[in-house]
């Protein structure tokens, strides 16, 4: 750990005088972490799990390996056509979960808020822009974005776009769930291909399109399957892995890598031991840095997290023979787009169908949409035998702390679930 926050400390001095050097340090200890992660991999892990993390790592690395070959994505930005234009995922997201987990998020954090970015705005939404205003971050070939679900969207991407002087796509998706939101969104679509054709000069194959679409189908089909099978069985995890099924079933959904990941672990799911302690089903991001959470359900017998909500936003009920339709659905169609209560109805299915014992309810810090659904969907789950904890704290920032409060209140949520009796 030591190791890891000198790493971080020397980055964040680096990014002000000295931002390539910054960068080219941390594409150095991201290729060293990636090679540890392929010839010593964390051996308590599935190795369908050990895989998975060197194709999230993989797929970080690349922007800052070939950024000419990156766009800049929101997480539910359609990944697909992406892959046909031949364009890596820069995420966002992803991204700022990797400066956090390097432990040098809080200088890009003050950097953000310096630029006068509030507060209150979704932290990774502010590491990435801190990273960006630094120079730290490499300049990608063009930016895409959807306004789904996350209003810190519509601030940043324009901001990127402005700072990097790159050509930018917004995806606008109607809250409404209808034909004709469909079809407007699968015309602006096929505008997308255009725009992407005109700055990588890929002409979006339609055939291949429909390839790819088929195997996103076939990966949600699977993962669906794995959810299911994983109900009666224990699996060991830590706290990056449901973060990182989250991430690729978004950035990554149709490619062979994450359709071969979700092949594998459902073979050793199945020969997987019987499930034993209380299974829990995670709403919205882990905070995979807090030592509270995870000394409660990191590789833990006694509880672990068996599914998170960000991996299963979208259903496998589209046409791939429609391309376009097709990924219009998906996000018209998103668990997370429309009423809270979709989203409520949608987490408590795929709880069920985990064999969760309970629920958290994470309230990151600066997501109104999930903030302001907390006790609605408290009521919800609980209405249907799923109890529900409302975890405030913050996926991202580390410095917001309350980690003694963190400790307290998901012991006492375990130690409920305890008192109904262990799976047998």
């Amino acid at each position: 750990m030591q190791v890891v926050q000198t790493f971080g400390h020397v980055v964040s001095q680096w990014s002000g005088p000295h931002p390539d050097r910054a960068r080219g340090l941390l594409k150095l200890g991201w290729e060293a972490q990636n090679l540890k992660n392929k010839t010593m991999p964390d051996k308590r892990l599935l190795p369908a799990d050990q895989y998975l993390a060197t194709i999230m790592m993989d797929a970080m690395l690349k922007p800052l390996q070939k950024p000419e070959s990156s766009a800049i994505v929101s997480v539910f930005t359609p990944s697909e056509i992406l892959q046909e234009a031949g364009l890596n995922p820069y995420n966002v997201e992803g991204f700022s979960c990797y400066l956090s987990g390097s432990q040098a998020e809080r200088t890009f954090l003050q950097q953000a808020e310096n630029t006068g970015i509030s507060e209150t705005l979704c932290s990774y939404h502010k590491t990435f822009l801190g990273a960006a205003d630094k120079k730290v971050l490499p300049r990608p070939k063009c930016i895409v974005y959807t306004n789904l679900t996350c209003d810190a969207n519509l601030l940043t991407f324009r901001r990127l776009a402005e700072m990097y002087k790159v050509p930018y796509f917004s995806i606008d998706i109607p809250m409404q769930q209808n034909e004709d939101n469909i079809a407007y969104v699968a015309d602006q679509l096929r505008k997308l291909a255009d725009f992407l054709k005109q700055v990588t000069g890929r002409e979006i194959d339609t055939e291949a399109l429909k390839l790819r679409l088929r195997r996103s189908r076939r990966t949600l089909e699977k993962f669906q399957d794995c959810q299911r099978a994983r109900a009666d069985k224990y699996v060991p995890s830590d706290l990056v892995t449901p973060l990182y099924s989250g991430m690729v079933n978004n950035i990554l959904l149709g490619s062979e890598q994450v359709e071969r990941y979700v092949d594998q672990l459902y073979e050793e799911i199945q020969k997987a031991p019987k499930a034993r302690g209380k299974h829990i089903y995670w709403m919205h991001t882990i905070p995979f840095w807090s030592e509270a959470v995870r000394h409660a359900l990191s590789f833990r017998e006694e509880a672990q997290i068996v599914g998170c909500e960000l991996s299963q936003t979208c259903e496998p009920d589209f046409d791939p023979e429609k391309p376009f339709e097709a990924m219009a659905y998906r996000m018209v169609y998103h668990s997370l787009n429309g009423s809270a209560l979709r989203r409520i109805e949608a987490g408590i299915r795929h709880a069920k169908e985990a064999g969760a014992d309970g629920v958290v309810w994470f309230n990151h810090w600066g997501c109104k949409h999930t903030l302001g659904a907390a006790q609605l969907a408290k009521k919800k789950f609980e209405e249907q035998g799923l109890p529900l904890l409302v975890l405030d704290g913050d996926g991202c920032d580390r410095s917001h702390g309350g980690e003694g409060q963190t400790s307290t209140r998901l012991e006492a949520f375990l130690e409920m679930l305890g008192e109904g009796g262990s799976k047998q």
